[in-house]
């Protein structure tokens, strides 16, 4: 006959048995959220990736001398090349890049104008003078007359190549035309030239076939022309130095995203301004 106890007795042991299994099942996760805090979990050493959209000369190649430094932040950049100049804000908008480097201010406010988007710059970092190249003719003293001269087709870099045709003599310019100027703004055309408009990039490639053309610094670098046939150049104390330095862009509201103020402070360095000097010789310019 079986003792009256012995069915307590066993039931007040699973109850202890139980009670031990869930005090350990807690001390283990105890130990293991402690793990997670003290940062051995690899997941929170997991680098942050920040994408910027560039033009590949000189931009890409000035982002490209940060990314070591970025990388030991904690931020991998990578750099995503564009050709061209609607295309890096279009992606910037729509959240494909987070950053993009390849404009000026004006050209930013006008884009934002004309497309009704909301980019912001966060630091300018260098200033690329816009260039009269030698094409047929050699010099602006040979320019014949009906002569024609190649500019980029978009709003600010148009009227700031021919604020420099007009610095030059070649052209004379409504009073106030300003960086809104245009071909019809022209007042004075002594030796009628001809306004040739195309797309910025595809100037270096029209140069044997005009008599001069204006090229953005970046896209004669670009093209590998040879600096010896650039006749002049805007001045790295002009006006135009400060109105139309490039700057890195993000869309409003992320101005002060850690990774965005690290990539800034890179970029704005003693080490970038001596790359910059070195490298380009004056065909770029640092302006901080």
């Amino acid at each position: 006959m079986k003792h009256p106890h012995h069915s307590g007795f066993r039931l007040a042991l699973a109850v202890v048995m139980v009670s031990l299994l869930s005090l350990t099942l807690v001390m283990a996760g105890c130990s293991s959220s402690n793990k997670a805090s003290t940062g051995t979990d690899t997941t929170s050493a997991k680098k942050i990736t920040l994408k910027v959209g560039a033009s590949p000369v000189p931009h890409a190649e000035i982002l490209a001398q940060v990314k070591s430094d970025l990388a030991k932040q904690g931020i991998d950049l990578q750099v995503v090349e564009y050709t061209d100049y609607v295309i890096p804000n279009t992606a910037l908008n729509d959240g494909d890049i987070d950053a993009n480097f390849f404009q000026h201010v004006p050209y930013l406010d006008d884009f934002n104008k004309q497309h009704k988007t909301d980019l912001v710059s966060v630091g300018a970092v260098h200033f690329e003078p816009l260039g009269i190249y030698a094409g047929k003719t050699k010099t602006i003293a040979d320019l014949p007359d009906g002569a024609q001269i190649a500019v980029p087709n978009d709003t600010t870099n148009e009227a700031r190549a021919l604020l420099l045709l007009q610095d030059n003599g070649i052209i004379k310019l409504k009073d106030g035309a300003g960086i809104d100027a245009t071909p019809k703004d022209i007042s004075d055309n002594p030796k009628n030239v001809k306004i040739v408009e195309a797309e910025a990039a595809a100037i270096p490639r029209m140069l044997t076939d005009v008599d001069l053309a204006v090229i953005n610094g970046n896209f004669a670098l670009s093209a590998g022309i040879d600096a010896a046939t650039e006749i002049t150049s805007e001045k790295a104390d002009s006006l135009a130095a400060k109105t139309y330095a490039n700057v890195i862009v993000v869309k409003k509201g992320h101005e002060n995203d850690p990774a965005i103020k690290a990539l800034v402070k890179a970029v704005r360095s003693d080490k970038i301004r001596t790359f910059i000097e070195n490298k380009y010789k004056g065909a770029v310019v640092p302006v901080f």
